[in-house]
């Protein structure tokens, strides 16, 4: 399926294993896509959850680039950090075949899925009363996890 929308990957080696340098340039690419020029998604403009903020960051930003179930011990993902550039396209073609949606309860939020199956990567969105934060954005390492967001998607659509 043509997916020529998808910006390409941000590599560690294309910096040469300079952590610091590579971190700036996927903070960089989360400021463009997030802060400066928001992501719409379906007619509807996203927001920022900024807090708890670390290191002058916003909660977005971190949920974005590292996994782990306790806030402070999440730890970086250098996959979510590679493909940092990909939430906000994924967002803007909601209407691409190869992509699926669907929403789900979560206590009293409503979390929207956009799954892009053929990559193996999942964007969440919270939505809020009369607006839309960006949650999540990861990579689905194993076959299993997407069957079971797979089995999800049937089961809300």
């Amino acid at each position: 399926m043509e997916l020529d929308w998808l910006p390409e990957l941000i590599l560690m080696e294309d910096f040469y294993g300079n952590w610091d340098v590579f971190f700036n340039a996927v903070y960089a690419a989360f400021c463009h896509d997030f802060v400066s020029n928001k992501p719409v998604f379906q007619g509807q403009r996203l927001g920022l959850k900024r807090h708890p903020e670390y290191d002058g960051k916003s909660a977005t930003f971190w949920h974005m680039i590292s996994k782990g179930k306790v806030e402070e011990e999440r730890t970086t993902d250098i996959r979510r950090c590679e493909r940092i550039r990909w939430p906000k396209p994924i967002i803007e073609h909601d209407d691409h075949p190869g992509i699926k949606i669907w929403t789900e309860k979560n206590g009293s939020d409503e979390r929207i899925h956009i799954l892009l199956e053929d990559e193996n990567y999942l964007v969440v969105l919270n939505k809020r009363n009369g607006y839309i934060l960006p949650w999540t954005a990861f990579y689905i390492e194993y076959d299993n996890q997407i069957r079971k967001l797979l089995k999800r998607w049937k089961r809300n659509t």
